[in-house]
């Protein structure tokens, strides 16, 4: 038997296919090449067409399918992971009504200020842990508030992931995980938000039911079992946000341990038992994912969203796409730590949670004619990302998360050498790269939403570290004074 995981993000579709004894991967693919679209049709909006995520989930399926050379019938289970604090609506019959708004839209960050100052925060954080903000329940107010005629028509609101698992089995559900990332889930009473219902004044018949995060949550009908390339009757037994889904790949699930990922954004996910908030919602706190803990999980998240997105930015406009990302990265080691003096702010892809909603946009500062290169640019940029993970890390300490140990896996940004040296330089962290990815994991847990695992060894065999990196003393004081700089040219800026 075989367990399917797809991870829908915003770049790409990937579904990975791993053997469920061995754990070892059949086929990975993932779909389209280049980046799917992101529409930005206002200054701060950022949109993307369901119907395009669904298309390019059918090609890696049946990719994954025609690689690994098996029947469709061997195909146990499907997991899916997808990308959080997005919002889809559609009609009685499943109609998308708009494009989703995705998790980098800035457009409903004054509703959830307003929504925060009417309910009162003395109200809210130890309700919600985090102020609505710019999550998926504020962007269904600006939906209720600016477009009344789309609102009226509205049957369900999904997340991502909800809507593939609904193309997949025809049935609308949903996970108290996912609602909790949604900031639709109350802490305090352990089910749906209803005062935040009542506050914006959304009908309880939007809501779709609400299921287990590991379990049978439909079957992959008839239709869609044709475009997946997959046989009907497969049940679909996990879904979960990508920041959850990738600590749980990374076996990630328990109380002091963490994971990261840089990719299009960047993170830092941490494990707790206690419910603990930021008092202003820098770092914020969800339900996390975990099959095997007889009492809650919680997981302290920290977002940089311009990571990936800015080295592509680099790529395709500095460098004209005529460079690849392992020659920037041998471009970014020939110049020195701290970049001989230019700073990069890496804040361009909207408003940042961890900024307190503020959208500064990306600059470069201390910009030298006569000393600075294309080396350093690309560097800074690196050395930009990870000095803007560290200043939120310095925001998850404040609330418990232990950051001595950091797992990733050995993709994205984290397959530069200077990235991942100047991360463990400047957090003194020990960091940890593993084999797997979103696709991979969501593949395991939907082993265990089948009941097949009943443990942590069972359900990562396979699971292995590739490399770890300590701090270098050599360079770790040169790491902190550079950051130290580059934190002041932050606070300036803002």
């Amino acid at each position: 038997m075989y367990f399917l995981g797809f991870d829908l993000g915003s770049s790409s579709v990937k579904a990975c296919l791993i053997h469920a004894d061995s754990g070892a991967v059949a086929a990975s693919a993932f779909y389209p090449e280049r980046e799917m679209t992101i529409a930005a049709p206002k200054p701060g909006f950022a949109e993307q067409q369901p119907e395009m995520w669904w298309e390019n989930a059918c090609l890696a399926s049946q990719a994954v399918i025609k690689t690994a050379g098996i029947s469709p019938e061997e195909v146990g289970a499907i997991g899916i992971s997808y990308q959080m604090h997005g919002l889809v609506v559609v009609d009685k019959d499943m109609n998308v009504l708009r494009p989703s708004i995705i998790w980098c839209d800035s457009r409903a960050v004054e509703v959830g200020n307003k929504a925060m100052d009417s309910l009162g925060e003395e109200y809210v954080l130890p309700h919600l842990l985090n102020s609505p903000g710019n999550f998926t329940a504020s962007k269904l107010g600006w939906v209720k508030q600016n477009e009344p005629e789309v609102y009226a028509k509205v049957h369900k609101f999904m997340l991502p992931g909800d809507y593939l698992a609904a193309r997949m089995t025809g049935e609308i559900v949903t996970t108290p995980s996912g609602l909790s990332e949604g900031i639709f889930w109350d802490f305090v009473n352990e089910r749906p938000a209803d005062f935040l219902f009542d506050y914006f004044g959304f009908d309880q018949e939007i809501l779709p039911a609400v299921l287990p995060t590991f379990a049978e949550q439909g079957k992959v009908s008839a239709s869609a079992a044709a475009e997946l390339g997959l046989s009907a009757g497969i049940p679909v037994t996990y879904r979960a946000g990508d920041q959850p889904n990738n600590a749980f790949s990374l076996n990630v699930l328990e109380p002091g341990e963490v994971a990261a990922t840089a990719g299009t954004s960047g993170v830092v996910y941490g494990v707790s038992d206690q419910i603990k908030f930021d008092p202003k919602s820098r770092v914020n706190t969800f339900l996390h994912v975990n099959p095997i803990a007889k009492s809650s999980r919680y997981g302290v998240l920290l977002c940089v969203n311009g990571t990936g997105s800015l080295n592509g930015w680099l790529r395709n406009s500095l460098f004209q796409g005529n460079i690849s990302y392992p020659e920037m990265n041998a471009l970014a080691a020939k110049a020195p730590v701290g970049s001989d003096g230019l700073f990069c702010l890496p804040f361009g892809n909207g408003a940042e949670r961890m900024l307190e909603n503020q959208d500064p946009g990306s600059t470069f500062k201390g910009l030298q004619f006569s000393r600075h290169g294309l080396n350093h640019y690309t560097r800074a940029s690196q050395e930009g990302i990870v000095f803007a993970l560290y200043y939120g890390m310095e925001i998850m300490e404040t609330v418990g998360v232990s950051l001595k140990n950091i797992r990733a896996g050995e993709a994205n940004m984290f397959l530069s050498p200077v990235f991942r040296e100047t991360f463990a330089n400047v957090s003194g962290a020990t960091v940890e790269l593993y084999n797997t990815d979103g696709a991979q994991g969501a593949a395991r847990a939907a082993g265990f939403g089948l009941g097949y695992y009943k443990t942590r060894q069972e359900a990562f065999v396979g699971l292995t570290a590739l490399r770890t990196i300590e701090p270098d003393a050599s360079v770790t004081e040169a790491t902190k004074e550079a950051y130290g700089n580059w934190k002041l040219a932050l606070e300036k800026s803002l």
